[in-house]
């Protein structure tokens, strides 16, 4: 009963941009006229198509139907191999449908590009361009960048020269660029530069842009110069010849003035002061004359001083983050290279480094990918993300807080890592291995 189907090719291979096609043998086993219905079931459903989707057939017949593949050339379909399967419905016996299964091998193929941010630049002393590296290919690609300088009258420096460019993503670097001569004043100097990224058998891509370098003297600033020279030349006559006689006469009144109304003001304050020095000795002796009495009734309360309210260096749980003993540490990760962006591990404290009843205080994070990993690092507090960073981003990377992070004893610091490729030499497990160094305090109590 039903329908039985069989693949002519159950290993097929198909270069992006092209298509390939296979035949498939639907028989009808069935005693009655059926109709059934081909469809692709799998990854490769959205750039595959059968042919003719819809079959009659009589008991006993069968018919070939064409299944064509044709992956779009661009990075939403990676290399490697594609499991996928032709379905056929019957609509007389649906439970007896069936599918025939196959693996279609997506070829790699390479598109990379590398352009410069701005292509020209001005400056006095130093330039900053950045190159962008772009991957249109269907896998992974290693990149080595790498700067020259035909006049040798720049030092140009990248930020990082390796790195690994994920399919359909692009790579930002820093590139500061700094003329070795300065000069005051003077033309406009053209000083020309390229940047070439070399990947394994691809032809090397080359960017070419210019630093315009300008006088270090800004061309308003003579003009300014003269005109407040001249300024200040006439401002200087005036002042000798008619201001300052007459500022003389009027300062000498007004200081005259001012001398006579000082020494009132003077006398009044000294009366002033001798009425409060005596008020403040009647106090005196009542406050003394209470005293007395108080140590004659039983003494005066000791330490009932009210409690103050939090100090500016608590937060807002009462927990002391000004002071505590110093700690720092670092976290190890050793993640399993994976192909799925969202899988983690995760890394906590080291056993000791942080009590259970301290709060932690950091003050400083160094991040460290020595080896040029590939994939994703979460610093979390609990189950919050404090910070995210692609791996291929840095090498070695600090912060510096000037307002700490606090983490409490019930969400606790872990570092989780999301590894796609283990930079070189790659080690013979497979593993990334990025770092994370902390340092800080830990506050007395836990936060409550």
């Amino acid at each position: 009963m039903g329908a039985t189907t069989s693949l002519a090719s159950r290993q097929l291979s198909v270069t992006p941009g092209q298509s390939i096609e296979a035949k498939i043998l639907v028989r009808n086993n069935g005693t009655l006229v059926d109709q059934f219905t081909l469809d692709i079931v799998g990854d490769s459903r959205e750039w595959a198509e059968v042919e003719p989707r819809i079959l009659n057939l009589m008991p006993g017949q069968d018919v070939e139907a064409t299944v064509r593949f044709s992956p779009p050339r661009n990075s939403s379909v990676l290399a490697g191999q594609v499991p996928f399967g032709v379905r056929v419905l019957s609509r007389e016996d649906a439970p007896n449908s069936s599918v025939a299964e196959g693996v279609i091998e997506v070829e790699p193929f390479m598109d990379l590009q590398v352009e410069l941010s701005p292509k020209t630049s001005k400056c006095r002393t130093k330039a900053v361009h950045e190159i962008v590296v772009d991957n249109s290919g269907n896998y992974p690609i290693p990149v080595e960048v790498v700067t020259n300088d035909p006049e040798e009258q720049l030092k140009l420096t990248l930020d990082h020269g390796s790195l690994v460019v994920q399919p359909g993503t692009s790579a930002f670097l820093k590139l500061k660029a700094k003329p070795h001569d300065r000069f005051l004043r003077g033309q406009d100097k053209r000083l020309p530069f390229g940047v070439t990224a070399t990947s394994g058998e691809l032809p090397p891509i080359n960017a070419e842009g210019t630093v315009v370098q300008q006088q270090l003297l800004p061309k308003w600033l003579l003009p300014v110069a003269a005109t407040v020279l001249a300024a200040a030349v006439v401002l200087t006559v005036l002042w000798f010849t008619l201001v300052r006689p007459t500022v003389q006469t009027a300062a000498r009144q007004a200081g005259e003035e001012a001398a006579k109304e000082q020494n009132a003001e003077m006398m009044a304050e000294v009366e002033d002061l001798g009425q409060k020095a005596d008020e403040a000795g009647q106090k005196a002796e009542e406050a003394e004359q209470k005293v007395e009495e108080m140590e004659a009734a039983g003494g005066a309360d000791e330490g009932g001083g009210g409690g103050g309210g939090r100090g500016a260096t608590e937060d807002s749980n009462g927990v002391n983050i000004a002071s505590g003993q110093a700690v720092d540490f670092r976290i190890t990760t050793d993640a399993e290279a994976q192909p799925d962006l969202d899988e983690f591990e995760s890394f906590g404290v080291p056993e000791g480094a942080v009590p259970a009843d301290k709060t932690l205080v950091i003050t400083d994070i160094i991040l460290m990918n020595p080896r040029g990993d590939n994939g994703t690092l979460l610093i979390k507090r609990g189950d919050d993300v404090l910070y995210e960073t692609g791996l291929a981003n840095y090498r070695d990377q600090d912060f510096h807080f000037l307002e700490p992070v606090v983490i409490s004893p019930d969400k606790p610091l872990t570092v989780e890592v999301s590894c796609q490729l283990p930079g070189a030499p790659e080690p013979a497990d497979g593993q990334c291995r990025p770092s994370v160094f902390f340092s800080g305090r830990l506050a007395g109590g836990a936060a409550g």
